[in-house]
């Protein structure tokens, strides 16, 4: 009887060291996970470039007379910049694929630029076409993406960006996955719903539990021998109705874009021939009187927090924001208020999504939060959707000679510019007379003030003084727990 109860102490110790031993090498592995490397070529501020000309594109979705309208140009400039392409084109983007409910109806967004890719290949098999997207449009391997699999088909290099090399913005999921659930892979037969669409395949458990990390190749951009496209767009069928900005380089800039996208195929295994197209990419242009900077991941950060530092009174802050949530910048949004910068935000309520109605969180505790520590210093706009998103991401800076202006995939949350997804914007300086300077300013004129169509409303229509929310987003920034 000794031995049996002597026995039995000694196993439960055992197991007890190694459910401790477990545990720990969780926590050291979820540390480990949001501050490890960051892989080569990511998290880049490049040296400015001057060019002559850049274009300012939007598409905007709004009412008038009654009637929904939907103005759009950026994919119509994507495809025109894909035709125009000798040597290569790069395109990097986040959600490529036409999953949604069909109880809708889109445009064919992503089978027109997957069809000019293969078209361009066809007709000129001599240029060097990749593309570099998100697991997302294979709901984490779950099952293959008809678009990638027909480019891949027809000779296009297709690199779906390894996830697991940048570094894990929910540690309190992420440690445990990587350490007990990651070894299981995702691929199989599924047999869940897809939450992503009810036509779409079924998928794994595995899946799921993949997509659980949130995190993302976030990135929207096209570059060419000839432009660079950096845009807050998704080819992406459910989304072709969304508000969204994009800029057009002719030049000046190529290089750099090629170099930070040669660095995402690079950490995900399929470099290769890229490398040579880095090489032979253009020139910096020279001259030009606009500064442009091709800024990544958490540098857009650090030049976003340098600008807002650095204005006062009879300076201008501008954005229009699909997420904001992030706090240093919410802190130095506040302290140029008080220095007397003037500051004017449009955000997205955060009440759509595909069909699906959200609870206002980050951006209605966000702006509750501004206008009260501001005492209504912040002027603060709601865009007006109806189903679709306000999904721009355009922050503008309007000095007493030149204007900075910063757009592309980044919303201003922890996820998107704390190291963690991978995104790329354009920070432009341009005098105040430049066109561009104008367009921007023109942009945010128009629907701020409900010029020509109705566009914005006023704050009073989605504030939310909710105790209970904030607490939420605070958590959720901070934490990761969330999709934002």
């Amino acid at each position: 009887m000794f031995n049996i109860r002597q026995n039995s102490g000694r196993g439960f110790k055992k197991w007890k060291t190694i459910v401790v031993f477990l545990l720990l090498f969780t926590v050291a592995g979820a540390v480990y996970g949001t501050q490890k490397p960051l892989p080569e070529g990511v998290s880049v501020a490049k040296t400015p470039n001057n060019v002559s000309d850049v274009e300012f594109l939007y598409d905007l979705t709004y009412m008038k007379d009654g009637q929904k309208v939907h103005d759009q140009e950026i994919f119509d400039r994507a495809l025109e910049i894909i035709g125009d392409a000798q040597e290569y084109i790069v395109v990097d983007m986040f959600l490529f694929n036409d999953e949604y409910n069909r109880q809708y109806s889109y445009p064919a967004l992503s089978s027109s630029l997957a069809d000019a890719l293969i078209e361009k290949k066809r007709q000129h098999p001599e240029t060097e076409i990749t593309v570099i997207t998100d697991e997302i449009n294979t709901f984490y391997g779950s099952y293959p993406s008809k678009y990638l699999e027909r480019m891949k088909d027809n000779g296009i290099r297709v690199t779906i960006t390894d996830l697991t090399k940048i570094r894990d913005s929910n540690p309190a999921y992420s440690g445990f996955w990587r350490v007990a659930l990651q070894w299981f892979g995702s691929r199989g037969k599924g047999w869940l719903p897809n939450a992503f669409s009810p036509d779409s395949p079924e998928v794994t458990m595995r899946s799921y539990l993949k997509l659980l990390n949130f995190k993302a190749n976030h990135r929207k951009v096209i570059v060419t021998d000839s432009y660079s496209l950096v845009t807050s767009a998704n080819p992406h069928d459910a989304s072709a109705y969304h508000s969204n900005i994009a800029f057009v380089v002719a030049g000046g800039i190529s290089e750099q874009i090629l170099e930070s996208e040669t660095a995402v195929t690079a950490f995900s295994g399929n470099a290769g021939r890229q490398q040579a197209t880095v090489n032979s990419g253009s020139e910096p242009e020279a001259g030009g009187d606009l500064q442009v900077s091709l800024l990544t991941e958490g540098k857009i950060k650090k030049h976003l927090i340098d600008s807002f530092r650095n204005s006062g009174p009879g300076d201008m802050i501008q954005m229009g924001m699909f997420y904001l949530g992030e706090r240093d910048l919410i802190v130095e949004l506040l302290k140029a208020s008080e220095r007397g910068t003037d500051i004017r935000l449009v955000l997205d309520p955060n009440k759509d999504a595909f069909g699906m109605e959200k609870n206002g969180i980050p951006n209605r505790p966000v702006a509750s939060e501004l206008n009260e520590k501001s005492q209504g210093r912040i002027k603060i706009r709601w865009y007006d959707t109806h189903g679709e998103q306000y999904h721009t991401k355009i922050v503008m800076i309007q000095g007493k000679q030149k204007t900075e202006i910063y757009g592309g995939s980044a919303n201003l949350t922890r996820r998107n510019i704390g190291d963690y997804n991978l995104e790329t914007d354009l920070k432009i300086t341009a005098p105040n007379n430049s066109d561009l300077a104008q367009d921007a300013a023109a942009y945010f004129e128009t629907i701020w003030n409900n010029q020509g169509g109705e566009y914005t409303l006023d704050f009073e229509k989605y504030r939310d003084d909710s105790k209970a929310k904030y607490f939420v987003y605070r958590l959720q920034e901070w934490s990761g727990l969330s999709s934002f």
